[in-house]
């Protein structure tokens, strides 16, 4: 009996090695980059600073590239309806990759993408909504909802991405 459990033993410790070795499972481990607390919190805070000194109470909401809150603020005075289109619009600029502005304009010009706004209830095609693109990867999503217009929400989410020193600032020219 203990020579057939050894056997075992070696036949099993074979195997592992033979697998550990194969080139297709001792593959690198891919590396991503990760949105900081701290400056996420900062990034927050400036884009709610932009939008008071600008007369607006507006939510602010970064989401990691999974797409789960990282950060959330609601200025003083903004509705509590901000909190939600501020998270979704976060969500949907990291989940579709561009900014809400665009979605929600291609749907209103091709309503057989329609269905795009329905694709999940978090997300939201309302201008106001960039991807955080640093180092040619996404790493999550802003999103500020409350100001009266969407360019306004969108000034504001720029003054957020500079901080982060984001690729892409989506600024108007």
């Amino acid at each position: 009996m203990t020579n057939t459990l050894q056997r075992f033993s070696y036949i099993v410790s074979g195997l592992l090695l033979l697998i550990i070795d194969n080139p297709v499972f001792s593959q690198d481990l891919s590396t991503q980059k990760l949105l900081p607390l701290e400056l996420s919190t900062q990034a927050a805070m400036a884009a709610i600073k932009k939008c008071h000194d600008d007369g607006f109470r507006v939510s602010v909401a970064i989401v990691d590239q999974s797409g789960l809150l990282k950060v959330q603020l609601k200025a003083d005075g903004a509705g509590p309806h901000t909190l939600d289109s501020s998270r979704r619009k976060a969500y949907t600029a990291n989940s579709l990759r561009d900014s809400t502005h665009k979605y929600a304009t291609l749907v209103a010009q091709r309503p057989e993408l329609q269905s795009l706004s329905h694709l999940n209830d978090h997300i939201l095609l309302l201008g106001g909504g960039f991807p955080i693109k640093i180092g040619g990867e996404i790493v999550g999503g802003i999103g500020v909802g409350g100001a009266p217009g969407i360019e306004y929400d969108e000034a504001c989410a720029s003054a957020a991405l500079k901080v982060l020193k984001a690729d892409e600032t989506y600024e108007k020219k």
